[in-house]
């Protein structure tokens, strides 16, 4: 690719307009571990840009620099930088009390919202993370089936607890040395025996597991869409193949819907794909930027809970801040969900779309995949249908081409994947296809 040769250039650039930044960043690593709270962080180049706001959809740095963002805080901001109607929200419930530690109104009205929106909830509990969320929902499928195993798969990421973190990531080298077993991310972990891993969308591999493990298995954990690792949709029939196989043995169906909750639709990708889970786990957008995640599913499982017969605690879990911005955001995604997500989904697709051609039309092999309020960008010469075909994708390519853009004003995450919110508009599209198109111009 011709723009290569400038990046050098540009990354002077960003160096030279972003000083106030490294300055943080250096001070930060004295005192703060990396120098970042987020390990997925640390990839950011030229180095971790601080902040000091965003509003709709641009964030500004602490070097006045602003940004047309598509990183979108990994996810969280559905309806963009400080909206109007959570702000609000949630400063006045600031001003009442940041938590009790007790019940309050915010609790009931947020739950009877989303079991009226999500297929699978007849009941919800919280919590403050999608980690925390996930291992609930094991926990509840250890004690509904009285099994320890589960079943997750390549590439799929679950939080960052030891049982889950594993084959997330790993390398070519590593697939091959494992055999199958599970590859912890890092070191320290405490060894996974009760995990069995297989790749995502190979029908045959999920049959032969459920022929060996079936009945030793609690759950079954996934992605419905795999937008960890190239938001890699399900091959049609695999999903319901799942859910067919899981039901026949008496296993738990989790979806974890992170990210695609409240993004490929209103109910998630329970709705979009049109199979129902046994429990689901939904955090990011929910809370428009809260610092909140749900547990919900059927009330067989649920009840659980209710007897007190599976411990669900948390200081923090429920607290009206962050349900105060649950509200506010669910309620305007409901009110106008007829008409925001197919805009959402068009403008995301115009986007993808025209990211692919101007970089085809510059003679670069990419493939772009996923849904309109998230997608991937990759170059590669045809989109992934499991993790292990993501492997092949040039990402040093790619973040040179995220740096050039980062130089003309649009923020991206490092790993390809982009996320649109509500706030993006049509001009903000325009502008962002014509920042991508004097980046390979070079």
């Amino acid at each position: 690719m011709s723009f290569r040769s400038r990046i050098p250039e540009r990354e002077a650039k960003v160096q030279g307009k972003t000083r106030g930044s490294l300055e943080r960043f250096e001070r930060a690593r004295r005192a703060l571990a990396g120098g970042v709270s987020s390990s997925l962080r640390r990839s950011a180049r030229p180095y971790p840009l601080f902040y000091t706001h965003g509003a709709g959809s641009m964030v500004e740095d602490v070097d006045g620099n602003r940004y047309c963002d598509y990183g979108l805080a990994w996810g969280p901001l559905i309806l963009g930088h400080a909206d109007p109607e959570v702000t609000e929200a949630v400063v006045r419930q600031a001003s009442r009390g940041l938590t009790f530690g007790a019940q309050h109104d915010l609790e009931y009205q947020v739950s009877e919202l989303l079991t009226s929106i999500i297929p699978c909830a007849d009941q919800v509990c919280f919590a403050s993370t999608g980690t925390e969320a996930v291992q609930v929902a094991l926990r509840l499928a250890r004690a509904a089936t009285g099994r320890m195993k589960f079943l997750k798969f390549e590439g799929h990421y679950h939080g960052w607890m030891d049982n889950v973190l594993c084959s997330y990531h790993p390398t070519a080298k590593e697939v091959e040395l494992a055999g199958g077993h599970p590859v912890p991310a890092g070191r320290g972990q405490a060894p996974q025996t009760n995990t069995l891993v297989v790749e995502w969308n190979d029908q045959a591999a999920l049959q032969r597991v459920f022929e060996l493990h079936g009945k030793d298995l609690a759950a079954v954990i996934c992605e419905p869409m795999l937008c960890n690792s190239g938001c890699i949709a399900p091959q049609p029939g695999f999903l319901a193949e799942l859910r067919a196989l899981t039901l026949a043995h008496g296993t738990v169906l989790i979806f974890d819907e992170v990210i695609t909750g409240f993004r490929l639709d209103l109910g998630g990708a329970q709705t979009w794909y049109g199979v129902t889970p046994d429990l689901c786990v939904l955090a990011k957008a929910i809370g428009a930027g809260a610092a909140v995640s749900v547990m919900g599913g059927k009330s067989e499982y649920m009840n659980l809970i209710a007897k007190g017969e599976v411990v669900h605690a948390g200081t923090l879990n429920g607290n009206p801040l962050a349900l105060a911005a649950c509200g506010a955001c669910l309620g305007r995604l409901s009110r106008e969900a007829s008409t925001l997500y197919p805009a959402l989904r068009a403008r995301g697709e115009r986007l993808r779309s025209g990211l692919e051609a101007i970089l085809r039309q510059s003679g670069a092999t990419v493939s772009t995949q996923g849904d309109g309020a998230v997608f991937q960008v990759s170059f590669m010469d045809a989109p992934a249908r499991t993790y292990r075909d993501t492997l092949a994708a040039d990402r040093a390519l790619y973040s040179d081409f995220a740096l050039g853009l980062l130089d003309e004003g649009v923020l991206v995450l490092p790993d390809g994947r982009w996320y649109l919110s509500t706030a993006h508009t049509d001009a903000d599209v325009d502008a962002t296809l014509e920042a991508a198109r004097r980046v390979v111009a070079g």
